[in-house]
Order: C-alpha cells, then sequence, then structure tokens
C-alpha cells in the first residue's frame, strides 16, 4: 500500500516567490490559490480575464517562463521561483504598446475585450514557439483560445502583424 502524504490544513498558508512583470513578488497564500487569482485579487492585475475555469477559452492566458499557460489552471504555489507575465506586463517602459497589442489596434481585432488580453498573450507567445506568421498556422496556433465576437479574421490576421514586427524588431523573434 503506497503512502501518501496527509492533506495539508486549508487554514495553512504556503509562501513562495516569483516574479511578475519584472517585479519581485513574496506572499503567503493557501496552497489551492490559482494564479489566476493571485493575478487579480492579490496583485491587483486585472487585465487577465477569468472565463470558463476550466482551461478551454483562453481569456487568462498568460507567460510563465516564456510560456503562454492559462492561469485558471495552475495553483500559484506552482510556480515558486517562476516568472510570469500578464498583459500588464507587456507595457514598455515609456508606456508604448507592445507591437502585438499595436498590431491588434490595427487591424480592429477585438469587439467585447474580454478575450484579448489572452489572445494578445498567445500570441506572443508563439514567437519564442516558432509559429510561422502565416494564417493556417496562426489559426491552429490559436485553437485554446476562445472569441465568441469577432470571427477570428481580424485576431488571426494581427497576430501575423504581431509576429513579423517582433521578429523584425528582434531577429531572435521573442523580445519586444
Amino acid at each position: 500500500m503506497p503512502h501518501d502524504s496527509p492533506p495539508m490544513p486549508a487554514n495553512k498558508l504556503v509562501s513562495i516567490r516569483l516574479q511578475v512583470n519584472g517585479q519581485p513578488v513574496e506572499t503567503a497564500l493557501p496552497p489551492s490559490t490559482l494564479l489566476v487569482d493571485l493575478l487579480r485579487e492579490q496583485l491587483g492585475l486585472t487585465g487577465t480575464h477569468q472565463g470558463c475555469d476550466t482551461a478551454q477559452c483562453g481569456a487568462c492566458t498568460v507567460l510563465v517562463n516564456g510560456a503562454a499557460t492559462k492561469s485558471c489552471n495552475v495553483l500559484a504555489v506552482q510556480l515558486d521561483g517562476a516568472s510570469v507575465v500578464s498583459i500588464e506586463g507587456l507595457e514598455a517602459a515609456d508606456g508604448s504598446l507592445h507591437p502585438m497589442q499595436q498590431a491588434f489596434g490595427r487591424h480592429h481585432a477585438l469587439q467585447c475585450g474580454f478575450c484579448t488580453p489572452g489572445m494578445v498573450m498567445r500570441g506572443v507567445a508563439m514567437a519564442a514557439e516558432g509559429v510561422p506568421a502565416q494564417a493556417l498556422a496562426v489559426s491552429c496556433a490559436l485553437s485554446g483560445n476562445l472569441c465568441r465576437c469577432t470571427g477570428y479574421r481580424g485576431i488571426v490576421n494581427a497576430v501575423c502583424e504581431g509576429l513579423q514586427q517582433m521578429r523584425a524588431r528582434s531577429p531572435g523573434g521573442v523580445a519586444a
């Protein structure tokens, strides 16, 4: 019979350290706290939207160590030592928008805006993944992010342009 660890008391807090949008964060939280709740409730970063709570819609997508991650599906304590970037972390020091955000504006790739932060973050992650700036490849890579308003054409065009802009600024492909 395998030995299982006893369950942690619900009122026990766990301390974690991580980088959020380039800033060190040290906090104590219940072990059941989701990353989306840490970002929104504790850190006040409400640009990350909480949609389906089942990792189906992608509205809560952030970057964890550079990879697109649905923050409603990850416990914050799992990220001790990690780097997290939310939509707020894309803004440049001078206040200008990230190339992916600019492309979304140029292509009118939003209507209600609820899915937009997750779509933008997913688009940014595609640069590191080597997704080609081509409609079919981008459409496939966006398959885990849902939009109920736009019909996707503007989003796909925006991500293609954003990828081109990101790659033009940084031949390695990832930097803003």
